[in-house]
């Protein structure tokens, strides 16, 4: 199957170099036209072709002549002229690939072709680095081509205000890290109102170095956590508010589904303990939860029922078992809260409000693509996960670097004298040496080698992403040696000094195989740029982190083959057939876990966007009432249904019971228990619909009265209530994920199982909102209702 995925795509990506070429010889034809032209009538291009996409013209009509236009303006404003290679990368950007160009090739300018097409629509682009240091510098850098041309630049990083961040994503072409793109996704939907929304809809993404951030970093998935350093305080001062509250007076509780809600009495008692005007306004959201969470702390959670007091600290009970639950705590500050209650210290929580995975977050992306060195390692992957195809882009010039074999030593003292021994050999020649490792700690290591030997050295230990660059930049002088980590200089060239190339270029030594191959050939790839020559090499040992990977038994039976000369250097069998192996192995480790994270978030991923729709639809202004109607009626729909069992005779249908949930829901009705004896349930449906009419009237009356000031507050109460219950049920995903390995030992697919139980906690969780709903606006008409009563 992996044979003839990779032969379709192969041709696929044949037929598209192709028809890129042409294309690039169609740009490279209007060269001498756009330089005869003046600045004026060049930025006049701009205004022409949002003009002719307004009247139905397309991208793919101007595309040719937008390429063109974005190289003169570049010469203009930089001083580079677009490589035909860059053209041409620009062109695999724009039809939503990878294009993959070796380092040194200039993929910064690459991106300053789609982007400006792309924008031209007015969707909005962003362009997506893997540090601050460098979307501001590519901000600053290319954003002058594109100012140049009159569409306007933004950048969004972590410090900005939500003012300064809005007026970032409202630019054409927005700069930032793919994790603040996302973040600010999340963010977007916990607002209380669409005023406060930074982010447009996402139409198009350029990612440089595309498989660090859909891949490398793709293994955890991005996390807002609430954090409050007022937590303590506040729930010390809730708990003494709402310990002297009293049932019926200051709050309503509803004894089967353990709901709480204040009543007028009780919402007044907190504004004046708190001087405030509105306890449903937007900024005191978080105080209205500790009230709620301390109330349900006094009157739901029980001493030595729920939970008991052990050694200072709460500790959960099992109620099925009766047993401690150890190392488990309640959720949302209701842990907080009972501490508070029973007087003992606060700990702190960090509790997930809002997560995605970096894959969902991408693929909401109308269009994407990106850039890296290397991808097509991953193609199987990126195709996928994201439907992305990888082009081989070639190099402006032919690549001369020389990439010697690996060689593996037996232990590590060997592996450092052999490494000592080739930079001795190499700085004679005054050639630069960059120096790979895997860690901090190993580059410690090798440090203390090179003193022992004399030997000067630069260790890249910056403090930012600014004094990284600027560091990694250096090394490419004569006689430098440097040792850095596997990340160090992204995005950053290495030049070579002057007279360096003559010597034979920079010389790259790799301390370890990593866990990817892709990362190997990024480390290689920092040498050997535009044509420059250079060399590489891996040294490597069999103490090596990566081999720690395999089971001892495989490294044994492996070393019990190996054929050893004096210098400690394996010989036989082919040591690089072995690495290649356990690197496959160590990436297929990799894989599977990001496999996982994207099959497990799928499932969380479908309820987000219905439960982020919602909010949405919420925060647009429409009004509420028709969807407070639907939220009643399906609430009640239920309550009948689970009622009227089918598995039981009509005898023994719990009818008191159901008799006080309608009272509860219908507050204004005068309910019987007669009402519903010896009734079936299309019966009682029918009962039941004449105080659905009755109710649907009176919500009508209030949407007529257009009452600003209480639909804010109902729509405020429907929003918080919506969070509260998506918080609540991200916890119970994350404990149907753990128990998800406990499901595969039933020889059934544990995927299957999880969606089907994700699915029955969805339908859950949206049944307990509905029903809050209900319950409040019960409420709601009970006071209103014998307000009216008053007045009368």
């Amino acid at each position: 199957m992996l044979g003839i995925m990779k032969k379709v795509s192969e041709s696929v990506s044949s037929t598209a170099m192709r028809k890129f070429t042409k294309q690039l010889q169609a740009i490279n034809a209007l060269e001498q036209t756009m330089s005869s032209l003046s600045d004026e009538k060049l930025q006049q291009k701009t205004i022409d072709f949002k003009n002719r996409l307004s009247t139905g013209a397309t991208l793919e009509d101007i595309k040719i002549e937008a390429f063109a236009v974005v190289r003169e303006a570049s010469k203009r404003v930089t001083g580079q002229r677009h490589y035909d290679v860059q053209l041409l990368g620009g062109l695999v950007l724009h039809e939503g690939r990878i294009a993959e160009m070796q380092t040194g090739e200039g993929k910064t300018l690459v991106a300053s072709l789609p982007s400006y097409l792309n924008a031209l629509s007015g969707r909005g682009v962003h362009v997506i680095t893997v540090n601050e240091y460098l979307a501001r510098r590519d901000y600053e850098t290319i954003g002058k081509i594109h100012q140049f041309l009159g569409l306007t630049v933004g950048l969004n990083t972590a410090q900005l205000s939500n003012e300064e961040k809005q007026a970032a994503y409202l630019a054409d072409i927005t700069y930032g890290t793919g994790n603040e793109f996302g973040f600010d996704y999340l963010r977007d939907h916990m607002i209380l109102h669409a005023s406060q929304k930074v982010q447009r809809p996402l139409s198009y993404a350029i990612i440089d170095e595309i498989d660090s951030i859909l891949i490398d970093e793709a293994r955890t998935p991005l996390i807002i956590a609430n954090k409050s350093q007022l937590s303590a305080d506040l729930f010390y001062i809730t708990n003494h508010i709402v310990s002297s509250f009293k049932e019926k007076q200051d709050y309503e509780y509803v004894l089967d589904s353990k709901q709480l809600f204040l009543t007028e009495a009780g919402i007044n008692a907190v504004e004046r303990a708190f001087g405030i005007h509105n306890l449903f306004d937007a900024e005191h959201q978080l105080l209205y939860h500790f009230i709620l969470q301390s109330l349900r702390a006094h009157v739901v959670m029980k001493r030595d029922v729920d939970y008991i007091v052990r050694n200072g600290e709460v500790a959960l009970v099992d109620s099925f078992t009766g047993r401690i639950m150890e190392g488990r705590s309640y959720s949302d500050g209701l842990q907080q809260a009972i501490e508070a209650k029973e007087q003992l210290e606060i700990k702190e929580e960090n509790e997930t409000q809002a997560t995605i995975t970096i894959q969902n977050y991408f693929r909401l992306y109308t269009k994407l693509a990106g850039m890296t060195g290397t991808a097509s390692t991953e193609q199987q992957e990126f195709f996928t996960t994201y439907h992305l195809h990888v082009e081989e882009i070639p190099t402006n010039r032919p690549r001369q670097r020389v990439d010697f074999p690996d060689v593996i030593y037996d232990s590590l003292e060997a592996k450092y004298k052999a490494i000592i021994a080739d930079i001795v050999n190499v700085h004679a020649t005054g050639r630069p040496i960059l120096i790979g490792t895997t860690s901090i700690e190993q580059s410690e290591e090798l440090a203390t080698h090179l003193e022992q030997a004399q030997l000067p050295y630069l260790v890249l230990n910056a403090k930012s992403e600014e004094q990284e660059a600027r560091i990694i930049a250096m090394a490419g002088q004569k006689d430098a040696i440097m040792i850095a980590t596997n990340m160090a200089g992204r995005g950053t060239d290495i030049l070579l000094g002057e007279g360096v190339s003559e010597l034979g270029g920079l010389h790259i030594i790799g301390t370890e195989r990593h866990e990817s191959q892709r990362i190997d050939l990024q480390l290689r790839g920092r040498a050997g740029r535009q044509g420059d020559p250079g060399s590489s090499r891996f040294i490597l040992s069999l103490q090596d982190e990566l081999f720690s990977k395999l089971e001892k038994e495989d490294i044994q039976k492996w070393t019990k083959k190996a054929s050893i000369n004096q210098d400690g250097e394996v010989t036989k069998p082919d040591p690089l057939k072995f690495i290649n192996k356990v690197q496959r192995a160590v990436e297929g480790i990799y894989y599977s876990a990001r496999e996982h994270l994207v099959k497990v978030d799928n499932v969380s991923d479908q309820h987000r966007k219905i439960v982020y729709a919602l909010r949405s639809k919420l925060l647009e202004g429409g009004s509420i009432y028709p969807f407070i109607t639907n939220c009643i009626q399906d609430h009640v729909v239920r309550t009948v249904a689970a009622v009227c069992s089918p598995e039981l005779e009509m005898e023994e249908w719990p009818l008191a019971h159901l008799v006080q949930q309608l009272q509860t829901i219908f507050p204004e009705q005068t309910l019987t228990l007669e009402d519903f004896v010896e009734r079936d349930h299309e019966e009682m449906m029918t009962i039941v619909t004449s105080f659905l009419e009755t109710r649907a009237a009176r919500i009508q009356q209030m949407a007529n009265d257009n009452n600003e000031d209480a639909e804010q507050d109902i729509r405020g109460f429907m929003l918080r209530s919506l969070d509260a219950s998506w918080l609540k049920h991200l916890e119970t995903m994350n404990l149907l994920k753990e128990g998800m390995h406990l499901k595969s030992y039933a020889q059934e697919d544990p995927y299957r199982l999880f969606e089907k139980d994700a699915y029955e906690a969805f339908l859950q969780m949206n049944a307990q909102w509905q029903e809050e709903i209900t319950l409040q606006f019960a409420l709601v008409v009970m006071y209103s209702t014998n307000e009216r009563r008053e007045d009368h």
